[in-house]
């Protein structure tokens, strides 16, 4: 846990301040968040179904990331009593409905510049 006054924490607060940019990238940054996002928009909503569509995620990352995405209030949880045991669903806010096609937007983008090619001054 940082403290509030060191100069990491001041700075954080000062670019979320001045620009919503760096607090939404905060929201969704870490490794498997945006791919938790878009599976959950594709239908796998349950842990398991997940850790299958996302195998080489760790079972506790992969519970963590959905906290942080629910503490975010991206993604819900819903309880399903009617299953034995109780199981659970993650389910998209309208905050992370909304956030899909960025993601979208975004995978293209670093299909087009980030897939391990150089930006050259012809391309600025």
């Amino acid at each position: 846990m940082r403290k509030e006054n060191s100069t990491n924490t001041i700075n954080e607060q000062f670019l979320f301040r001045v620009c919503e940019l760096n607090s939404a990238i905060a929201m969704i940054s870490g490794r498997w968040k945006s791919q938790i996002v878009y599976s959950i928009s594709q239908g796998n909503n349950r842990f398991h179904l997940l850790k299958k569509a996302l195998p080489n995620i760790a079972e506790q990352v992969l519970g963590r990331q959905l906290k942080e995405l629910e503490t975010h209030a991206i993604l819900v949880k819903k309880e399903l009593p009617e299953t034995v045991p109780a199981g659970i669903e993650y389910v998209l806010t309208n905050k992370g409905h909304d956030l899909v096609p960025i993601l979208k937007q975004l995978c293209e983008w670093g299909k087009t510049y980030a897939d391990g090619k150089e930006i050259s001054a012809d391309t600025v």
